[in-house]
């Protein structure tokens, strides 16, 4: 059985794949969080792939310490995002030399989750100047009918190649409640916990939405011969059912709290 570790760094493996099919984010998370930060502000982004944020952060004039764990993300990251404000790290977040009280902001898109419970507050209070910012960035797909049955509907076939479901069904749109903001709340060093939620619905032809499993650890995870099993009966499934078209039902929220 694979560890959580595993398949943290499972990711590296599909690093091409990743940045081709990977989405963005809304432009109002980064609209929100810029408003909580100084001008030109430094921020440690964790987890960052390829830059599907980091574009952002640098485009909106901050100064980005980029930390991924894997060296092929990292060197995408670099490749794609050339920048005298960007600085690339290839470590562990959770162990990785930072200078205490460096960062106006410690920023994660879809990544956090794999930093340990405790870690994901220590260290952003080491890590921040007081009155900083944790902002994390959850990518949270949702029970809705703008799937048209989908993700029921393909569930035999993930279970006939071994991976069912596990785990809470997925929520509704209204339910969305992201881990990182109980474990924000529940630490005295943090204030002013807010939750921000945005629909953000991606729609992928089937051959994208093949590339899309491919850069899910999970999918990394399975032996070749089944992997590409899975990912030839649902490609088949999309297009001879669905129209060859996949709509994933998003909410992405900004969860973010103030150092005090």
């Amino acid at each position: 059985m694979s560890s959580p570790e595993d398949r943290r760094r499972s990711f590296d493996e599909a690093a091409e794949t990743y940045d081709q099919v990977r989405p963005s984010y809304p432009p109002d998370v980064f609209d929100t969080l810029f408003d909580l930060v100084p001008e030109r502000p430094e921020i440690v982004e964790v987890g960052p792939g390829t830059g599907q944020a980091t574009k952002d952060l640098l485009a909106r004039g901050a100064s980005v310490r980029a930390v991924e764990i894997g060296p092929a993300m990292a060197a995408k990251l670099r490749e794609k995002h050339v920048s005298k404000r960007l600085q690339v790290s290839v470590g562990d977040f959770e162990v990785l030399d930072i200078e205490p009280a460096s960062a106006h902001a410690v920023f994660s898109a879809t990544a956090y989750h794999w930093i340990s419970r405790r870690a994901q507050t220590d260290r952003p209070a080491v890590i921040l100047r007081p009155g900083g910012v944790v902002a994390i960035v959850d990518l949270i797909q949702v029970d809705a009918p703008d799937d048209h049955g989908f993700f029921d509907a393909v569930q035999p076939i993930y279970e006939r190649y071994g991976e069912p479901h596990t785990g809470p069904p997925a929520p509704t749109r209204h339910d969305v409640d992201p881990a990182i903001r109980a474990a924000l709340q529940a630490d005295r060093r943090f204030a002013d916990v807010c939750v921000r939620r945005y629909d953000w619905n991606q729609t992928y032809d089937a051959a994208d939405y093949r590339k899309l499993m491919l850069s899910y650890s999970g999918t990394q995870m399975m032996s070749e011969a089944r992997r590409a099993g899975l990912l030839d009966s649902v490609e088949a499934f999309v297009r001879s059912e669905f129209g060859g078209v996949v709509t994933r039902p998003i909410v992405v929220t900004l969860t973010t709290a103030i150092l005090r």
